[in-house]
């Protein structure tokens, strides 16, 4: 039996949900959105044949076994609720919701529907990943006692007076935005219970227009731009182990740095992006480096992998229908990204109170 899917929301994310679901064999039948000639758009694009401005018309009325959430951050949880109540799995945008209180809400629906919850933290998918997870997996890397997750920019505010930049509708700015590279360092170090999080903030540059990036949405006169430019942290583990976070979209930096570095019992290792302009993907470059000792020797291996310019947007579509097939191992789950928005949560605290947070 084909899966069927609707998609709500049509914005750039659509079509890269829309060919990983195809990917893995399913058929999307139904998008919705409020602008619905943008609807229009994506189904004329990808011969979709239901469109709807209502989501609540989608639930009810399209063929759909599954929906993909993808719009402003303050509705992720409401409408997977929705839909979970409705009897669809959900493929939600990251990040995740707005904070913990309301993944925990999330998470509730799907125990109470017997439905998959799963978030798009498409760089899990990554074909760099997997080769650091099989590393990781068979015992080379030995525990990771330390991780350091950047995704940091020079010029990167995506617009101002959007939603990106209204917290309201976004919860955060570039910590929420760019979080993949913290859940990456999660995932490697087997995503272990933090004990505190001190993190601070930074708002400088956040209205200055000479920073704004290549991408994102136009600018709203009279909008709303109350979120942080710059977010650095050190979070620790009840395991010993520590973890460092930066995150920003205005940063005296050299250009855009995507990077996550460990250091194991048994190997360290990098796996990067690097950009020739900064958001640009079709202009950056993969990497992924282990880093061992051989009879006495310092190693650094270069590992090779196909090339992947999505990030891996596509295959973390594709597995989400292959979990509800019961035919893949799904790449991510509902209680680590509860544990993730409980991070971000803390540091959020920890910015203002500039004191640790227990998490």
């Amino acid at each position: 039996m084909t899966t069927k899917v609707g998609v709500i929301g049509a914005g750039g994310m659509a079509g890269y949900h829309i060919q990983g679901f195809k990917k893995a064999g399913a058929e999307v039948t139904a998008v919705a959105d409020v602008a619905v000639q943008a609807a229009k758009r994506v189904a004329s694009k990808w011969d979709i044949p239901n469109v709807y401005d209502d989501v609540g018309d989608m639930l009810a009325d399209a063929p759909i076994d599954a929906v993909s959430i993808i719009v402003p951050n303050k509705f992720h949880a409401p409408l997977a609720i929705e839909a979970m109540e409705a009897g669809k799995h959900v493929f939600c945008e990251k990040p995740p919701a707005l904070n913990a209180s309301e993944v925990e809400k999330m998470i509730k629906a799907a125990e109470k529907s017997g439905k998959v919850l799963m978030f798009n933290f498409n760089n899990r998918a990554r074909p760099e990943s997997f080769a650091i997870m099989k590393y990781i997996e068979d015992g080379t890397v030995g525990r990771i006692n330390s991780a350091q997750a950047k995704w940091v920019r020079r010029r990167g505010i995506p617009g101002f007076g959007g939603w990106f930049t209204t917290k309201a509708l976004a919860g955060g700015g570039p910590l929420i935005d760019l979080l993949h590279m913290a859940d990456l360092a999660l995932y490697f170090m087997g995503y272990p219970k933090p004990a505190y999080v001190l993190g601070r903030t930074f708002d400088d540059f956040i209205t200055d227009k000479n920073f704004k990036g290549p991408w994102g949405i136009p600018d709203v006169a009279g909008g709303v731009t109350d979120v942080e430019a710059a977010a650095h942290a050190l979070v620790t583990f009840e395991t010993g182990q520590v973890m460092f976070i930066q995150a920003s979209w205005a940063e005296m930096v050299k250009g855009e740095e995507v990077s996550v570095v460990f250091q194991g019992t048994g190997a360290g290792g990098k796996m990067e992006r690097r950009f020739e302009r900064d958001g640009v993907d079709d202009a950056a470059v993969d990497t992924c480096e282990l880093y061992v000792q051989e009879g006495g020797i310092s190693v650094n291996r270069e590992i090779l992998v196909e090339e992947c310019n999505d990030m891996g947007r596509i295959r973390s579509a594709s597995n989400f229908i292959g979990t509800i097939e019961g035919k893949e191992e799904p790449l991510n789950t509902p209680d680590q990204a509860l544990l993730l928005m409980k991070v971000i949560d803390a540091l959020y605290e920890s910015a203002s109170s500039g004191k640790p947070v227990a998490c």
